[in-house]
C-alpha cells in the first residue's frame, strides 16, 4: 500500500468509491469522470506501476477482470462495444500512478469520439527499422 495514493485509500476503503467487483486481487469501481455513465476502473489491490513492471501473474489477473467488466457491460447496459485503455506514464495521459485499466461501455449514439489522428511513417524502410529495434530487445 503507497498511502499517497487515492487508488490504495479506495482499496483500504479509507477514500469512498461505488465497487462493482472485488476479489481476493482486483478491484472495479465508477471512474467519477466518466466518459460514458458506467466508465469502470479495474485495479490491482496491490500497488504496482509502471505496467512494464507487474509481474505476468497480477496482469493475467487483472485482464480476467477486465473482461468480466466488459460482459457486465454489454449484457447489464446493453452497450453495443466497449473500450479497454490503459495509459501507462503522464506522456501518455496517466495521472494516478497505480496501474489501472479503463473499461469504458459504447452505445452508438453515446457522442463521444476519440481524436485519433493517424500517422505514417515516411517509408517502408523506417517501419522496418522500428520494427527491428523493438525485436531486438524482445
Amino acid at each position: 500500500m503507497n498511502a499517497d495514493c487515492i487508488f490504495c485509500r479506495i482499496v483500504a476503503g479509507t477514500m469512498p468509491a461505488t465497487r462493482v467487483y472485488e476479489d481476493a486481487d482486483t478491484l472495479a469501481f465508477m471512474d467519477i469522470g466518466p466518459i460514458v455513465k458506467g466508465h469502470t476502473l479495474v485495479i490491482p489491490r496491490e500497488h504496482f506501476d509502471p505496467l512494464t513492471q507487474t509481474p505476468a501473474p497480477v496482469l493475467a489477473k487483472l485482464m480476467a477482470v477486465v473482461q468480466k467488466i466488459a460482459q457486465a457491460q454489454m449484457t447489464g447496459l446493453r452497450a453495443d462495444g466497449v473500450n479497454v485503455l490503459q495509459a501507462n506514464g503522464t506522456a501518455a495521459g496517466q495521472v494516478v500512478p497505480h496501474l489501472h485499466f479503463h473499461v469504458i461501455p459504447r452505445f452508438r449514439a453515446d457522442g463521444h469520439h476519440w481524436n485519433w489522428a493517424a500517422k505514417k511513417y515516411e517509408c517502408p524502410e523506417e517501419m522496418q527499422q522500428v520494427a527491428a529495434a523493438l525485436r531486438a530487445v524482445l
